[in-house]
């Protein structure tokens, strides 16, 4: 009786390891303001120091010789044992202009590999051709950890 106990608590163990080991995770990684946020920019007329007090600075700025900010945001899809797959990129593009005002405001997501604007607000050329903007919808998802610390 013992014996047979322990084998179904064993086997009712193995069970549920194997069936949470399967259940589909989603992780969201970075930031990315909502529309409703954003409507409250005004193109050609809010500065750098309003879109800091309505949405908050991004993590990723000044990385161009501009000064641009891009709010970046992935959600990534984890099942298993299976490889993580990125399932949603968006990226946000504030430009500015000399004067830091608002120039432009763009949400750029990515769909078969291809950049795909989702929405637009502009007072001259955009920002799409930027290199960083490639690199930054590309390459999310494609870090390995183990070449980060010299492994």
């Amino acid at each position: 009786m013992k014996h047979e106990f322990r084998w179904k608590t064993a086997a009712l163990g193995l069970f549920l390891m194997l069936s949470t080991a399967c259940t589909t995770l989603y992780r969201n990684h970075g930031y990315v303001p909502p529309e409703e946020e954003l409507q409250n920019i005004v193109v050609g007329v809010d500065t750098r120091a309003t879109v800091d007090d309505v949405v908050g600075p991004p993590s990723t700025a000044g990385v161009l010789s501009d000064g641009n900010y891009y709010y970046v945001r992935s959600r990534v899809r984890h099942y298993g044992a299976l490889r993580p797959e990125v399932i949603e990129r968006q990226v946000l593009a504030i430009s500015f202009d000399q004067a830091d005002v608002v120039a432009n405001v763009e949400r750029f997501g990515l769909q078969d590999g291809q950049i795909v604007v989702l929405s637009r607000r502009v007072t001259d050329s955009s920002v799409e051709g930027n290199g960083f903007l490639r690199q930054v919808l590309g390459n999310i998802g494609r870090i390995d950890p183990s070449n980060l610390f010299g492994g």
